[in-house]
């Protein structure tokens, strides 16, 4: 989020704008009532969210809900990791593009230092969380593509998996080019030579991650190829904006105005039904239009910071 954008003085959502646990919780219920087993909370950041993990425990309790995930950036990791562990948490992953500190500084806006994030990595990792300790790192070309073993070395043998994902068109405000692009082919052949890696399984139909793993048993490595490998035909993926919006694609330009629903007394089955009539109308296949050279660059898209990864 730019600071030269989000000022002081920018005008963010009021809280009555934004849906309350209440809210969220029931929206998450009627889509485990279509068949969701996995939810994450991400954001923005949110850790800035006022006790998330009560919000945690409650979507932990919902019948059917088999993993709830965060994604964060981990400047406040730290002071939450034990409290959302303690409310049932199953996952964490951490956003963190770089060992270098003068680059994660850029490339988090220089909002943040980057001892503290590497130390709520660790802590998180101590607490074992029961599916453990991720970290997210987009790579770009020119930017931090030369750190990427430094990244494979400081999480070998530790238990976190890093993730490497290629640098996307997500929103309008990167100036994204093409050539920017590392492809995960480019560095499972560098992470080879160091280290011989051996392919994996994917885990669950709709996984996005190509996993392999360390022959020398230095644990486990992954590879997110949305703009040279593109996965739209096999995503199950929604996102619930923070003011009431659903998105059936990370690219997606609108979305559908669930808050007004939520907040004029509709029954939990429109609620469903409205959920499940977005799903079955979507057509959603921007990665592969990319491949393609279908899309318009100069295009209307969400941003990330908006709607999360």
């Amino acid at each position: 989020m730019p600071e030269a954008t989000y000022h002081e003085h920018f005008r963010f959502l009021e809280p009555k704008e934004r849906l309350s646990f209440d809210e969220i919780v029931r929206v998450a219920q009627a889509a485990v009532s279509l068949g969701v087993t996995k939810l994450r909370l991400t954001g923005g950041e949110p850790l800035l969210r006022p006790d998330l993990p009560f919000l945690v425990r409650r979507l932990v309790e919902i019948p059917g809900v088999e993993d709830v995930a965060l994604t964060t950036n981990g400047v406040l990791l730290d002071r939450h990791a034990a409290a959302l562990k303690n409310a049932g948490l199953g996952r964490v992953t951490v956003s963190l593009d770089s060992l270098d500190p003068a680059i994660f500084s850029r490339m988090s806006g220089g909002r943040a230092q980057l001892e503290p994030v590497l130390a709520a990595i660790e802590q998180a990792n101590a607490l074992s969380f029961p599916g453990g300790v991720k970290v997210n790192t987009v790579v770009q070309r020119g930017m931090n593509d030369t750190g990427v073993e430094d990244l494979a070395a400081r999480f070998r043998h530790t238990g976190v998996i890093v993730r490497f994902i290629e640098y996307m068109d997500v929103g309008t405000r990167n100036h994204w080019e093409l050539k920017e692009v590392v492809p995960s082919r480019d560095l499972v052949t560098r992470l080879n030579k160091l280290w011989p890696l051996e392919p994996l399984g994917a885990q669950y139909q709709g996984e996005v991650a190509r996993r392999y793993r360390y022959q020398d048993g230095g644990g486990e490595i992954g590879f997110i190829s949305s703009v040279t490998a593109p996965f739209c035909g096999d995503c199950s993926r929604a996102r619930l904006s923070s003011d009431g919006k659903i998105y059936t694609c990370l690219f997606a330009s609108e979305g559908t105005d669930l808050r007004s629903l939520l907040r004029s007394d509709v029954r939990d089955e429109a609620l469903r039904e409205r959920l499940a009539s977005v799903w079955r109308a979507r057509t959603d296949r921007y990665s592969e239009e990319r491949v393609a050279g279908e899309t318009n660059s100069a295009s209307r898209r969400i941003e990330m910071n908006y709607i999360g990864g």
